[in-house]
């Protein structure tokens, strides 16, 4: 059968290749220089994309809707202030608007004009109508008057002379409409009881506003008063009383509702009749999970949701991520032009992403679980809880992993953006800013995990005197609240370091970075790679750790990186491992294997122990910056022996190509790798002096530095003149202490002794030797060129 531990295991073992596969193509792609700046763009873009989400306040993404009667699934606790609508008692307020606007009439003064019109040209169609025939007459005379008209009506107006019809029309037209005339009395009457307005007619201005009904009659009352009427002069002829009744029946309202005016300025009432707000303050709890939800908390729930829902999400959503995008431009781009030593790569500012991403979320996580807290252990605030999270901890693994330019600037990019987080509180952006500073300064010289604890104390201890000042500020200061947060704040700075130890391992591996701690973990001489070259090329390794010894020390002088720069000149001549009898250091004496060799191939095989090197760094994961000092560590010196021996051998006609005997380079790119360059060369020339008296040992570094320097071999690095003089005396006061002179002891006198035939010396010291010459002739020679005064104290 199959063994299917060994399956999981192979499953595992693939997908970790995988993985790091990925990795590796992600940081190659990443840190092409053809795309560059695209990448930053696209990293940039991405963050900002990803912050925008983490930084809305959780209702912005609620999606549920709460209804009275439903049960509670969790504690909700406004976040914040919020002045929001009742809408219903808005609505019965709008509602009373709309009820208390009157209703709107327009009235017609003109209509008995307008009548004795109509019966004029009612006289002309009925006259000139006598021989047409009744059937159109009647309609003619129908369509003025706009009333049904007989026969017999339009026969009367043809009879009648013209003069008295309109005179008896006028007469009770006028009669009729010196009152106001209505539709239906009943309506009028009950609107007249809520109010009308009067318009006119013509014009639409306000006539006049009635609500007593008695001075208007409707349309039955206006024609009895026309039937009751006594005719003109006491005639009453049927022709004369059928035109009456024809009038009776052409009258029409002069005082008519007007239903869309009246319903615009009720929607004009209600709309002016602004929203009622109620307000709900920050901290108020909402309600409690297993509570059923009542009216009121409904109320407040939905309206919660709806202002923070929908439109104003999108709109809120994009401003955040439009602020983010300005605050994550604009101080990049000043301290880039500025901060010198602000300058971080792609791979580095993937690591701000990372760290920035990751911090924001815990602290979403925390924002969480402080409601939770809150609700659970009334004893303290749900924002006392705010000082128990790790506000400092990517500022401290910044400035542990890059350097302090880069962690200052990434602490005042991400407090605001905290302070958006914590509903726009300037205590927190002043909280995370002071911690994030203390802390990043507190592991600035991170040699072991013992310096990240003692800056998470110190981290406290500014929280602490922090919470003080907002207590006293907030006239809270002797309450129980300001024990609680006292001791919160505490905790929450010593978390940092709890967190900042067990994240540095993670980022070590993940992005390939070699912090102070890694690099104390290589400066170990006991490593696996160390011993392997102590056992195969003794001479090399102890070459490498006294170099290791000179830049330390120089690093100190100049204030580089101590640890780094030992620790690289440790693994600098690695590559020699491979071969190690072919490096002069490694031969006792004997045969020199480099006699049987041409220079060329003499020179290559020096040549490639840098390639060696880089290689076993890589398979020992040594991390990059020690790689980029193995690669640096020889520049493009000149291997001057195997030059000189191959022009001698060559022809007067041959061409040596010095190129060929050059290291491939790059020249040190920065103040560690020079220093290393330098002390390598120093190291080993000072084997060669036979008498090292300090003179010699201080004309020889002036010598070999002057050297290198008019070589050009320090032009790609940070080092200045005053650097490089340090630097000299550093290497001076290392090797005259190495290669001090000791007393000479006399020829001891033997004695026998009664001990078994055994010998002493006697103790008493004999005279030194006299020293040499204290300067090499060769010392005193150089080029206009050299730095004569290197390392001499003033």
């Amino acid at each position: 059968m199959p063994d299917g531990g060994s399956n999981v295991n192979k499953t595992g073992g693939s997908l970790l290749l995988l993985g790091g596969r990925f990795r590796e193509v992600l940081m190659e792609r990443l840190s092409d220089p053809r795309h560059a700046h695209r990448n930053r763009i696209i990293l940039l873009l991405l963050t900002a994309l990803i912050l925008t989400f983490l930084i809305i306040p959780r209702q912005q993404l609620m999606t549920t809707s709460f209804k009275a009667g439903d049960i509670a699934t969790s504690d909700v606790r406004a976040t914040q202030d919020y002045l929001l609508e009742d809408r219903p008692l808005t609505q019965k307020k709008r509602a009373e608007a709309e009820m208390g606007t009157p209703n709107v009439y327009n009235l017609n003064e003109d209509m008995a004009q307008e009548l004795l019109r109509s019966f004029e040209k009612a006289l002309v169609i009925a006259r000139e109508g006598k021989n047409i025939g009744g059937g159109g007459a009647v309609d003619a005379v129908h369509e003025v008057l706009g009333v049904n008209v007989s026969p017999r009506d339009v026969a009367a107006l043809a009879r009648v002379r013209p003069e008295k019809v309109l005179s008896e029309v006028g007469r009770l037209a006028g009669q009729v409409y010196t009152r106001n005339v209505v539709t239906e009395k009943r309506r009028f009457s009950l609107d007249s009881a809520h109010g009308i307005l009067v318009l006119d007619g013509g014009t639409g201005e306000i006539a006049g506003a009635g609500d007593q009904p008695a001075s208007a009659i409707d349309l039955s009352d206006a024609r009895k008063m026309i039937g009751a009427a006594r005719p003109a002069g006491g005639e009453d002829s049927a022709d004369i009383q059928t035109i009456r009744e024809l009038l009776a029946r052409a009258l029409q309202p002069n005082l008519t509702f007007d239903h869309e005016a009246t319903e615009h300025r009720r929607r004009a009432a209600a709309a002016a009749v602004g929203p009622v707000l109620f307000q709900v303050k920050r901290g108020e709890m909402i309600v409690r999970v297993g509570d059923r939800i009542t009216e009121a908390q409904a109320l407040k729930l939905q309206k919660i949701f709806d202002s923070r829902h929908g439109v104003n999400s999108v709109f809120m959503g994009a401003g955040i991520f439009g602020l983010l995008l300005v605050l994550f431009y604009f101080p990049y781009r000043f301290a880039r032009k500025n901060i010198r030593k602000f300058q971080p790569t792609n791979k580095d500012i993937l690591l701000l992403s990372l760290a920035t991403v990751f911090h924001f979320l815990m602290l979403k996580i925390g924002l969480v679980i402080s409601t939770a807290l809150g609700g659970v252990f009334p004893f303290a605030g749900t924002s006392d809880y705010y000082y128990l999270f790790p506000f400092a901890v990517s500022s401290m693994l910044v400035r542990i992993v890059l350097n302090s330019e880069v962690a200052l600037v990434y602490c005042a990019i991400t407090a605001p953006l905290l302070g958006f987080m914590f509903d726009s509180s300037l205590l927190v952006v002043v909280y995370a800013l002071m911690g994030g500073v203390v802390g990043a300064h507190g592991v600035r010289q991170c040699k072991d995990r013992g310096t990240i604890y003692t800056a998470g104390l110190k981290v406290s201890v500014v929280n602490m005197a922090l919470v003080l000042s907002f207590q006293l500020h907030n006239g809270a200061l002797l309450t129980t609240e300001t024990l609680f947060c006292i001791v919160f704040a505490f905790i929450g700075g010593f978390f940092n370091a709890v967190l900042v130890t067990g994240t540095i391992p993670l980022i070590e591996n993940l992005l390939h970075y070699t912090t102070d701690i890694k690099l104390l973990e290589l400066a170990n001489l006991n490593s696996r790679i160390l011993r392997e070259l102590m056992v195969r090329a003794p001479g090399t390794y102890h070459h490498s750790v006294m170099v290791g010894n000179m830049v330390e020390a120089a690093a100190e002088a100049i204030h580089a990186n101590p640890l780094l720069a030992r620790v690289a000149a440790y693994y600098h001549d690695v590559g020699k491992v491979s071969k190690p009898l072919y490096f002069i250091e490694n031969v006792s004496g004997g045969e020199n294997r480099h006699d049987k060799l041409s220079p060329s191939m003499s020179a290559l095989i020096l040549i490639s122990h840098v390639k060696e090197g880089v290689e076993l760094a890589r398979e020992h994961k040594l991390g990059l910056p020690i790689i980029d000092i193995i690669r640096q560590s020889h520049g493009t010196q000149l291997i001057s022996y195997f030059y000189q021996k191959a022009r001698n051998l060559a022809g007067p006609d041959t061409t040596i190509d010095e190129r060929d005997f050059r290291y491939p380079g790059p020249k040190p790119q920065t103040r560690e790798a020079g220093l290393v360059l330098l002390a390598d060369c120093v190291e080993a020339a000072s084997r060669t002096l036979a008498d090292p008296t300090p003179a010699r040992i201080q004309g020889l570094v002036q010598k070999i530095i002057n050297n290198i320097f008019i070589d050009g071999q320090l032009d790609e690095c940070e080092l200045t003149l005053k650097n490089i003089h340090e630097i000299a005396k550093s290497f001076i006061r290392i090797l005259t202490g190495v290669y001090h002179h000791r007393i000479e002891y006399p020829e001891p006198a033997y004695k026998e002794k009664g001990n078994g035939g055994r010998k002493t010396a006697d103790d008493s010291p004999g005279q030194s030797p006299k020293t040499p010459l204290d300067r090499d002739e060769e010392a005193k020679k150089g080029s206009g060129e050299d730095l004569r005064r290197l390392g001499i104290s003033r």
